[in-house]
């Protein structure tokens, strides 16, 4: 499980619109001090207000510590948080910041196959330097809907014919099947659900990587009530049939970091000490949740009737 190691009020510095409802905006620390270091595949948690909460993916340069920088959709059906940005934040105001966390890192590999939808670009932009340093062979494939709505467009024009720029309304739908790649080839894909679920049916098994900005549909699973037991307060919660675990820790005065309550971030991972987590995440790859180790307290329940969680 991935410590939070950082929160900051952090101030904004450049807003830009890079493309057709794509705002770009640093932030840095007020006194001037360096930001955490990341990774490519990085995002922060970012404080809008009460209730408000929600991750953006760094899409900067890792090796620039002075400055963060995110890019945000403006969705008219959102929930909110997309709107403060492009129309309450502005150069000077303070944001608080937490981060950052990645369940999305690059792993080393020989060859990259890269594959973005609309705002799922901006986790990629970094990993493209990433591994143009290690000297890896990459392409990208980066769809959207037009070419004005698609962000950060001439700055991928350095890399030449190694990305393909697809919009629907010239191209169609992307055409996935070609830039798979075989058991050495890594797929990195980020974007919007059927973009996802369509590179999961027709990539080689073992090697995708996937970062969901909405949660993943699950299949029904178990429901009824179980037990956890907080290993470092020593109390024993009943978990009832329609209430998170997070919701009744919370409940019971204990308190744990949490943002989305929909199981896409893994800012409330927790490590699981015994018992066997029914995963219903969007994080985790198959293989972590075969483990058992970790689960997303948010959304995940228990397969039995006892779980022991480190809390």
């Amino acid at each position: 499980m991935s410590d939070v190691v950082y929160e900051a009020e952090l101030v904004v510095g450049h807003k830009e619109l890079v493309a057709d409802g794509v705002l770009a905006l640093t932030l840095r620390h007020p006194l001037g001090e360096p930001l955490p270091s990341w990774e490519p595949g990085a995002h922060i948690d970012v404080v809008l207000g009460p209730d408000l909460e929600r991750q953006y993916s760094l899409c900067g340069d890792p090796a620039d510590r002075d400055v963060w920088r995110i890019a945000v959709l403006r969705e008219p059906d959102g929930r909110g948080g997309s709107a403060h940005v492009h129309e309450q934040l502005g150069p000077g105001d303070k944001v608080r910041v937490r981060g950052p966390r990645n369940h999305f890192r690059l792993e080393p590999a020989p060859r990259y196959r890269f594959i973005a939808g609309g705002i799922g670009i901006t986790p990629v932009l970094p990993m493209l330097a990433a591994a143009e340093a290690a000297g890896a062979e990459w392409t990208l494939l980066y769809g959207g809907r037009t070419r004005r709505s698609m962000a950060f467009v001439e700055e991928l024009a350095r890399y030449g014919d190694r990305v393909t720029i697809a919009p629907q309304d010239e191209t169609g739908l992307l055409d996935l099947a070609p830039v798979l790649g075989d058991g050495d080839t890594l797929v990195y894909c980020c974007g919007p659900g059927p973009l996802l679920d369509a590179v999961e049916e027709l990539c080689p098994a073992g090697v995708l990587r996937v970062e969901r900005f909405q949660p993943k549909e699950q299949p029904a699973g178990e429901d009824g009530e179980f037990e956890v037991e907080l290993a470092q307060s020593g109390r024993t919660l009943t978990v009832v049939p329609g209430v998170s675990v997070l919701d009744t820790v919370r409940a019971a005065g204990i308190e744990v970091l949490y943002s989305c309550t929909e199981g896409t971030c893994g800012t409330c991972e927790t490590d699981v000490l015994d018992g066997t987590p029914e995963h219903r995440d969007s994080v985790l790859t198959k293989e972590e949740q075969e483990s058992g180790e970790t689960m997303m307290i948010c959304v995940s329940r228990c397969r039995g009737r006892r779980l022991v969680l480190d809390l």
